[in-house]
């Protein structure tokens, strides 16, 4: 029997191309591998499931690469390459600062850095959480991460880059990750659909993409979970029910009593939502981006800044049609 790998960790990018939603700064990063402009020190900042440590790996294993691509991309191919999917090249060193945040951490691989690299021309360190480091550790850091050896590149990574002390950003060249765009996310899934031989309703996708938050690999997962709860056949419906989420029709139906000044009928609609074990806060919070998304939805102009499917684009914009901007 065939192990099952997860989507998150199936589809995860092995060359910049393949990266989604970071096209302006997988291309910077690409350009200074090309050229030869490399630093020292990076530091890889953005929420989570971004890419931050996967454009890491690869750019670990890109600058390693004996017969790159003409695009400039690692070939997959050559003893480098092959050793670090493998995941047996000494050339590249992880460290999780989340459980190794001490000094004696930091010295270890302060230690480590005075070995040079086999059969390649760098190695990479990759630090990821660096923000969980203790300040003795930061401290401790500075010199190896300002005048590291000719064969050293430091990459960093962090969710908090507010955390991290002054003269450690100082000493790195900062690239901030862009949380991914829901199309970006959508088209995606898509793919991964398509690859996997599931049947997926573009809506379906959307509310994912939504409930991911611009995390890609939030999205990868909830879409798995999805998947296997409806036996490959990832429909609307299924989504919502699997995800509890709250479906816009409710919405709909509640500004139509509003509007109708059906009082009776509001309070059965809001019985529903309430007996489908849905909070009263979380039903606020979602009427008022409904508020919201109907405003945008009133004019042809803004109704491309509502981040729907085509189907509930077109239906929140006929009830948006009867509502006064002063109503909403």
């Amino acid at each position: 029997m065939e192990n099952y790998i997860v989507s998150a960790r199936k589809y995860r990018p092995a060359t910049f191309a393949s990266v989604v939603g970071q096209k302006a700064l997988t291309t910077t990063l690409l350009n200074s591998i090309t050229k030869n402009r490399l630093a020292h020190a990076y530091l890889f900042t953005g929420s989570r499931g971004v890419g931050k440590t996967s454009c890491a790996r690869i750019f670990a294993k890109t600058i390693n690469c004996q017969h790159r691509t003409p695009a400039g991309e690692a070939c997959n191919e050559c003893q480098s390459c092959i050793e670090f999917n493998r995941g047996t090249s000494l050339n590249i060193v992880e460290l999780d600062a989340a459980s190794n945040n001490g000094v004696d951490d930091i010295r270890s691989l302060t230690e480590q850095v005075q070995v040079p690299p086999i059969n390649a021309q760098y190695r990479v360190f990759i630090v990821d959480e660096v923000h969980m480091l203790s300040p003795a550790a930061f401290n401790a850091f500075l010199k190896t991460l300002e005048e590291p050896p000719s064969y050293v590149i430091f990459i960093l990574a962090t969710t908090e880059k507010h955390k991290i002390i002054p003269t450690i950003l100082s000493r790195c060249q900062i690239y901030d990750f862009s949380r991914i765009t829901i199309q970006d996310i959508v088209d995606h899934l898509g793919y991964v659909a398509s690859q996997e031989n599931i049947t997926v309703e573009s809506a379906a996708l959307n509310v994912i993409a939504r409930k991911a938050d611009g995390a890609m690999r939030d999205a990868l997962s909830i879409f798995d979970q999805v998947a296997a709860s409806t036996s490959g056949n990832v429909t609307y419906t299924a989504t919502i029910d699997n995800l509890n989420i709250l479906d816009y029709e409710y919405y709909d139906r509640l500004v139509e009593s509003f509007l109708a000044a059906n009082v009776p009928e509001a309070l059965l609609i809001y019985k529903e939502i309430r007996d489908k074990g849905f909070d009263s806060q979380f039903f606020i919070n979602g009427l008022a981006q409904h508020f919201r998304d109907l405003m945008v939805a009133r004019d042809p102009k803004t109704i491309q800044l509502l981040e729907a499917a085509d189907n509930a684009r077109n239906a929140m914009a006929k009830v948006a049609e009867k509502c006064t901007p002063q109503f909403l």
